[in-house]
């Protein structure tokens, strides 16, 4: 299961640099400020959880059927959330339209970072009381 958390990771904050470099010199002189901050802001929160992820790989406190659940809840968080800011930043200039109906992903992505945290924090209080 580390292995798989440290790919996930790694491909995470590949795309993460990637992302904050083209929002950062490709995308200044295209987007309005508006759009740039909340760029920047999925990018800042998809290397929160990519270092989270690189942190549930490396403890010994949890399972690794917790571990798993984790890959998951946080991959699909960030997927959702950050995945959600980008389009939104992006749909006029991609698409030349504006796709505003997607904007309720956003907080769901949210809620599973979320509960991505709250499983931890659940995990290593049970784990320490056995």
């Amino acid at each position: 299961m580390e292995k798989k958390l440290l790919i996930t990771a790694c491909i995470l904050g590949f795309t993460a640099v990637l992302l904050g470099a083209f929002g950062a010199h490709g995308l200044k002189h295209i987007l309005s400020p508006k759009d740039l901050i909340s760029f920047e802001t999925g990018v800042r929160y998809q290397f929160y959880h990519t270092f989270y992820l690189l942190f549930v790989s490396a403890t010994s406190l949890i399972s690794n059927k917790t571990k798993k659940q984790l890959l998951y809840i946080t991959t699909i968080g960030i997927l959702f959330f950050s995945g959600s800011i980008y389009v939104l930043a992006l749909d006029e200039f991609l698409l030349n339209t504006s796709i505003k109906s997607i904007v309720f992903i956003t907080p769901i992505g949210g809620f599973f970072l979320l509960g991505a945290w709250f499983l931890l924090c659940f995990s290593a209080i049970k784990k320490q009381r056995t």
